[in-house]
């Protein structure tokens, strides 16, 4: 039966979920234990926005504090992974994997590779990302673009409620390391969810709206922009299909150059700053794979190739809005061939 949650809420009703069915499943990282794990106030935090709350009274002994030292935790959590449990390592802020970048792309994401397909590390970080809400310029990056560059890494980017609790399931049972990438001005969100567990496979994009005239691609937060985009593009008569990625690494090529081969025209919406991004990837796969099905040049919609504003005024520019995403789609439309 479903009921209506937050994105915040589904992810924790996934860890305790698995915790449930696994034992070997850990949670790990600052302030997720709620401080000393004591009761009252502290035991509330649960994380810098609450997502762990709860966990540490009913997993006695497998929800972890840990010291604020990136490289530390999660080198741990991979050590873990490697030895048999199945660690969820919370790297606050995607701003921060600068400091433990080493472990996560030179050790765990080779494993299975250096060793002949005998390792497994079945570790899950856990990232928040994306700018929205007045953070800065180092607490507000999408740097996803940077663990889909990685072969042997899993990146995924949920865009509600629902896709946040079926892909971290997912997550949690996969044998590979996954990134797990949550948007900061999602956890507030809330859809209709499943009180029983599910997964949502890797590597297959949903189509949220069917048009016939123009794809969007778009991943995470952005997916709301694109389908408020699909929205008032509809009143001016433009049909569009509007894909969620789900996951970067695996990517679902096979959906995105069908939709393409429908409607002929492209546009895709990334937060991410807009070189070697992931809307340039996607960009490449269709004029690689299906430039014979194009009748217009794509056009992408990204964040300007800067660090990301704190001033008021100027962080809602910075971020990709359905007005622009609009823009980019009569320009598609206007550009097609006779």
């Amino acid at each position: 039966m479903a009921r209506t949650i937050s994105y915040r809420e589904a992810i924790n009703e996934a860890l305790t979920q698995e915790m449930e069915r696994d034992s070997s499943v850990i949670v790990m990282g600052e302030d997720n234990a709620g401080g000393a794990g004591g009761s009252g106030e502290q035991d509330a935090w649960g994380g810098v926005l609450g997502v762990t709350k709860g966990l540490y009274h009913k997993f006695p002994g497998r929800v972890l504090d840990t010291p604020i030292s990136e490289s530390a935790f999660i080198g741990a959590a991979i050590g873990a992974a490697t030895r048999g449990q199945r660690p969820v390592a919370e790297l606050m802020f995607i701003d921060f994997m600068g400091v433990c970048f080493d472990q996560i792309f030179n050790q765990a994401a080779k494993f299975r590779y250096m060793f002949g397909g005998k390792a497994v590390t079945p570790v899950v970080i856990r990232t928040m990302y994306g700018a929205g809400l007045n953070a800065a310029a180092q607490h507000s990056q999408s740097l996803y673009p940077l663990f889909t560059h990685i072969p042997g890494l899993k990146v995924v980017l949920p865009s509600n409620a629902y896709e946040a609790k079926g892909l971290m399931t997912q997550a949690v049972r996969d044998d590979d390391p996954v990134i797990f990438c949550e948007h900061k001005a999602l956890y507030d969100t809330t859809a209709d969810v499943p009180e029983d567990s599910y997964t949502i496979p890797f590597g297959e994009a949903n189509v949220v709206r069917d048009g016939e005239d123009v794809t969007i691609v778009a991943l995470g937060r952005m997916v709301h922009v694109a389908e408020e985009a699909a929205g008032e593009l509809a009143t001016s008569g433009i049909s569009a299909d509007v894909l969620d990625l789900r996951t970067t690494s695996p990517l679902d090529d096979e959906t995105i150059l069908e939709s393409v081969a429908s409607t002929g025209r492209l546009v895709v919406v990334d937060e991410s700053n807009p070189r070697c991004n992931v809307a340039t990837d996607v960009s490449a796969l269709v004029a690689r794979e299906a430039f014979s099905s194009l009748r217009a040049p794509i056009e992408m919609v990204t964040a300007p190739h800067t660090p990301v504003p704190f001033s008021d005024a100027l962080e809602p520019l910075y971020i990709p809005d359905a007005q622009r995403v609009v823009n980019a789609v009569k320009t598609v439309m206007g550009g097609q061939n006779a």
